[in-house]
């Protein structure tokens, strides 16, 4: 069965939009728990999925971000080693900070996608092209955007959207091969 055959033609129509594909960092690239040591050191676990189709969103020429509410060491490294275009930490006014990159970079909002959890990604969410939220996410967002993810924060949720905006596109590899094909 193919993934994407559930997907509402109006939401593919949303994805076919998007040249820059933003995402919260606790909650959605990780499952939102925090690991201290008795140093205070913080640790997080991330899944490699969701790092790895980053390359494949710029080969397609989408940008990519990350916009995190906390300001954690590990979260700028992780950032770093996915090369995502730009990552900002300890934002607390996460559209006033996105508004500004979009303007900068001259894209309309309707070409930005947003991938976040909790309350302070709501105003952001409700203001970009294209909105989704892990299956984890808090009740009020889930049921605000326009794009729920089947994995959970941590677990591929931004894969998910990624592999969706790609796909809309006609620029996920595995899906153009797979719909080549004859039986």
């Amino acid at each position: 069965m193919d993934p994407f055959e559930q997907i509402p033609s109006a939401l593919l129509e949303k994805a076919k939009q998007i040249r820059l594909l933003v995402s919260d960092l606790d909650g959605v690239l990780t499952d939102g728990g925090i690991i201290l040591d008795d140093q205070g050191t913080e640790y997080k676990k991330f899944q490699v999925k969701d790092g790895q189709i980053i390359s494949y969103l710029k080969q397609a020429g989408i940008q990519t971000g990350i916009l995190s509410g906390r300001n954690v060491k590990v979260s700028q490294i992780r950032c770093e080693q996915m090369a995502v275009d730009f990552h900002y930490h300890g934002v607390r006014d996460k559209w006033a900070t996105l508004k500004e990159i979009i303007d900068k970079k001259q894209l309309p909002a309707s070409g930005v996608a947003y991938i976040g959890d909790d309350l302070i990604d709501a105003e952001l969410l409700s203001k970009v092209g294209l909105s989704a939220a892990p299956a984890d996410a808090i009740s009020y967002i889930r049921s605000s955007v326009d794009f729920v993810t089947n994995q959970k924060g941590g677990k591929g949720a931004f894969r998910e959207l990624a592999d969706l905006i790609l796909f809309s596109q006609e620029k996920l590899p595995f899906a153009q091969v797979q719909s080549k094909k004859t039986y």
